[in-house]
């Protein structure tokens, strides 16, 4: 019975399969449009896009496989696989060809980084916003006493009696004076500034210059200055050490109205305060002058929002795991909230304050530590509220991926043989140059002849230099470059190895002179459409003179350490004495041991004679470089 029953079954689903493959041969184009039809229906909803998804999450919103998805993404000639991310533009070219209308998720789209600045200001014009307390960054020179102006502040403000004063050093703190609070962010300096800058991150309201009585503007005193003026906030120079015998805060006016900054009693619109963070002499005055400053500024936020802000710093700790030091600038941030801060997020499981205090919400411009976050974010990020979960992780991945595409095709530096080309399309029309020369009297005729160009070119673009100062070109000059969206033109020095580092891979223009003339004309010829260069140098490696020997004939070589890249025999060699150019010219001999070498690698030793060159010296610092032809634009 049941050998027959199945028997039976075999020969109905043998001929309803048979019956079906007949009729396909009778009428194949019929059985071939209904299938297409089910596959990708005519009448169909659009969707919507966010800016950034997987191929996978693709392939679900368009209902078909991923392999499908994937050959569309072929066609257009991108190779991807399913856990890949791709962009809107593109994910919208693969809808399209499949049948699909989409739209962008706007509201996705508003979670990007990109618009928080612009969030963060209408937070500010908000009828319900309430004046806030100003975020205030310190800096100036290594010696002037910054950390010690900030100590004294701390300590002049912490509540006697109170054990061990503040316990906990987390990288911002608020102070309270005459009954209004402030908020000091202790960064290390103005590399830290322009990183989170270079984020998207303005968090400072007013820049405090500290500058020494006894010792004046330094180098990097400048390199402070031009830091402060492209951040656009308002500045006080806070004149410290007045307590030394030999503090002459006069000349120090002098020499700051020299760089542009021109105090109030002689005309100009910054605050000059005398200080003395040793004898804490003063302390009281910058205050209020801070309090002024920002009360002119109308500094205001809504409280009653959820909160927005950026992230300070962030680190592993190994019994807490994540921590940031976040700094709320619009809104409350509470206890469980879901936050998103850069490319990660979690809920917060605790807070504290400066004082190491365990606290349950901190409103605007105050500084907590909180741990939960998945990883660690980086400074200068941005972070804000999620009720859901699953919306903060996708916003965070969404994030993160959105990074690595705009890292490819976005905010690419601008070149010197690219600029008038990016006039022409309306990308930029302005020039910013960091002007670097190896004496003060080469560095002010090449400003003064800069500057004049704006007088003598009129093709619509202007020039304006962001930074001029003596010394070898550093990693400083580099981070203020790519913030800046500026070239870097140096006159008799080179960068060092960490510069050269940073400007090859940031894309830094890097441009290098030995002649005034040549220096001007190639500008004049980039602002008016005319640069063509042939010949660029390229840096093959870097080495330091470990010590030198002298030979019977009078030639002196050197033993060299290889510090980046390598020493090529047919290079040119290029000696930095403190980052100026001492001799540029062949290599005589280059050896490993006893043994003639055509190239040594970094981490290795040789000895090195220059050819018409006998005065290399311990400490020196060699480049190597050779010359490449470039195409004509």
């Amino acid at each position: 019975m049941s050998d027959s029953a199945g028997r039976g079954g075999n020969r109905s689903g043998g001929g309803r399969f048979g019956g079906g493959n007949r009729r396909g041969k009778r009428s194949g184009g019929s059985a071939r449009t209904v299938a297409v039809k089910r596959a990708a229906p005519t009448v169909r909803e659009p969707i919507t896009l966010p800016p950034v998804l997987s191929v996978s999450e693709l392939a679900d919103k368009v209902e078909m496989t991923g392999v499908e998805v994937i050959r569309e993404l072929m066609k257009i000639g991108i190779m991807a696989n399913l856990n890949q991310q791709i962009d809107y533009d593109t994910a919208n070219k693969v809808a399209t060809a499949l049948g699909w209308e989409s739209s962008e998720d706007e509201s996705a789209q508003a979670s990007t980084s990109a618009d928080f600045e612009s969030r963060r200001l209408e937070s500010e014009s908000d009828p319900d916003s309430t004046a806030r307390p100003p975020v205030i960054t310190i800096m100036g020179h290594v010696d002037h006493g910054k950390t010690k102006l900030l100590d004294s502040i701390r300590s002049a403000n912490v509540a006697e009696g109170e054990a061990g004063g503040i316990t906990q050093h987390i990288g911002a703190y608020q102070v309270e004076t005459h009954g209004r609070r402030l908020t000091f962010l202790d960064t290390p300096g103005h590399e830290a500034f322009t990183a989170m800058r270079a984020r998207g991150a303005q968090a400072t309201d007013i820049a405090v210059l500290v500058v020494a009585a006894d010792d004046g503007v330094m180098p990097t005193t400048r390199e402070a200055i031009a830091h402060i003026k492209s951040a656009n906030v308002p500045l006080v120079v806070a004149v410290n050490k007045i307590d030394l015998p030999t503090a002459n805060p006069d000349r120090v006016k002098q020499q700051l109205s020299d760089a542009a900054v021109m105090p109030e009693e002689w005309g100009g619109d910054v605050p000059f305060v005398e200080v003395s963070a040793k004898d804490k002499r003063g302390l009281d005055d910058l205050l209020e002058v801070l309090l002024l400053v920002a009360d002119v500024n109308e500094l205001k936020a809504n409280p009653n929002k959820p909160a927005t802000g950026v992230v300070v710093e962030a680190q592993v700790d190994s019994n807490r795991g994540a921590v940031a030091t976040v700094l709320v600038q619009s809104g409350t941030l509470n206890l469980r909230d879901v936050v998103v801060a850069g490319s990660t997020w979690g809920r917060i499981k605790a807070m504290f304050d400066d004082h190491g205090k365990r606290v349950r919400r901190a409103g605007p411009s105050t500084p907590v530590e909180i741990l939960g976050l998945m990883a660690v974010p980086q400074a200068g990020d941005t972070f804000e509220i999620f009720e859901d979960e699953k919306v903060a992780r996708q916003l965070a991945e969404q994030r993160s991926a959105t990074r690595r595409i705009e890292s490819i095709s976005e905010n690419r530096p601008v070149k010197l043989t690219e600029l008038y080309d990016q006039v022409k399309e309306g990308k930029t029309a302005e020039l910013r140059v960091i002007l670097k020369a190896d004496v003060q009297g080469s560095l002010g005729a090449i400003q003064n002849a800069l500057l004049k160009l704006n007088d003598t070119t009129d093709e619509g673009v202007q020039l304006s230099i962001q930074l001029a100062s003596t010394g070898a070109i550093s990693e400083s000059d580099i981070n203020l470059a790519a913030t800046t969206r500026s070239i870097v033109i140096g006159f008799n020095v080179r960068p060092d190895v960490a510069a050269k580092r940073a400007a090859d891979s940031a894309g830094i223009d890097v441009r290098f002179y030995t002649i005034i003339y040549n220096l001007l004309d190639e500008v004049k010829a980039a602002m008016t459409g005319l640069l063509a260069p042939v010949f660029e140098d390229v840096t093959d490696g870097y080495a330091e003179a470990r010590n030198t020997f002298k030979l019977p004939n009078n030639d002196v070589v050197a033993g060299l350490y290889v510090l980046d890249g390598k020493v090529v025999r047919n290079s040119r060699a290029r000696v930095l004495r403190s980052g100026v150019v001492v001799f540029e010219g062949g290599i005589k001999s280059l050896k490993r041991f006893k043994d003639d070498v055509r190239e040594v690698a970094a981490g290795y030793e040789c000895g090195l004679g220059l050819d018409g060159f006998n005065d290399i010296q311990v400490g020196d610092q060699i480049e190597f470089l050779h010359r490449q032809e470039v195409a004509r634009t």
